[in-house]
């Protein structure tokens, strides 16, 4: 579930207000909350690094990799792709990918009505060498892939097409984790001059995307950041011991 953008903005007002330590205004909020998913998105992928590296746990409500596994699969995705041949070699574009891609996946090649294909991703020296060499050179059971930027280069060099020559369709598919929407906190202005939450429901206040299980460490990040910005090193430090006290738990 995601955490309400509502709830953590008031959450962050009314500890700063209650110990009269400054205000937060909408637009400081947005890009606080911003920076804060996109860290403890982040997190996900470090975290599940480690925890796979630790002694298993198969508690069903304590497996930590299993949690990790579960918060991360809510943004796996795919999507049909059209690639192109340039050069002699397939190639295609992700920048423009929509939702964007965070991390890459992989890519699946299917050749009309056989079972898809995934590409063997590589790196560019071994795609160069597998270019120039016929005993290694890719086919269509046996495709590679490599990554330049934010293009993804394949070989064979076979495009996307509804049908080859009245031959079944070429087509490939992209898996990827995406990333998540940035929350927004919208409003409109009251008589007096307050600010007054826009919903969700209307379309441009937008939710935290990330599991609500974090939605204290949500929290305290963003009154971590607000203390700079309010320039309060004691909201500063008492926010990143608790943030600390908090990683260090979850690292038991």
């Amino acid at each position: 579930m995601a955490i309400n953008v509502n709830t953590v903005y008031t959450s962050v007002l009314s500890i700063l207000n209650k110990e009269q330590r400054g205000y937060l205004t909408p637009y400081e909020f947005n890009q606080l909350a911003t920076q804060v998913q996109l860290e403890i998105f982040e997190s996900y992928f470090e975290n599940l690094n480690q925890q796979l590296r630790a002694p298993e746990n198969n508690s069903e409500y304590a497996d930590r990799v299993k949690m990790l596994q579960e918060k991360i699969s809510t943004f796996e995705t795919s999507a049909s792709v059209n690639v192109v041949v340039a050069n002699n070699v397939g190639t295609y574009d992700f920048s423009a990918q929509n939702p964007a891609v965070h991390r890459f996946g992989r890519v699946d090649y299917t050749n009309g009505s056989k079972l898809p294909v995934e590409i063997d991703k590589v790196t560019r020296q071994e795609f160069l060498t597998f270019r120039r060499s016929p005993l290694t050179a890719p086919s269509q059971d046996y495709p590679i892939c490599y990554i330049e930027g934010t293009t993804i280069k394949i070989l064979p060099a076979i495009a996307t097409a509804a049908s080859v020559n009245g031959s079944p369709a070429q087509s490939y598919t992209l898996e990827y984790v995406k990333k998540p929407v940035d929350p927004v906190w919208n409003y409109t202005v009251g008589s007096v001059g307050q600010y007054i939450f826009d919903p969700v429901a209307n379309g441009v206040s937008k939710d935290f995307e990330i599991s609500d299980l974090d939605q204290t460490e949500v929290i305290l990040k963003i009154l971590m950041y607000a203390g700079v910005v309010i320039r309060d090193p004691e909201i500063v430090q008492q926010a990143a011991q608790a943030v600390a006290a908090q990683d260090q738990l979850e690292q038991i």
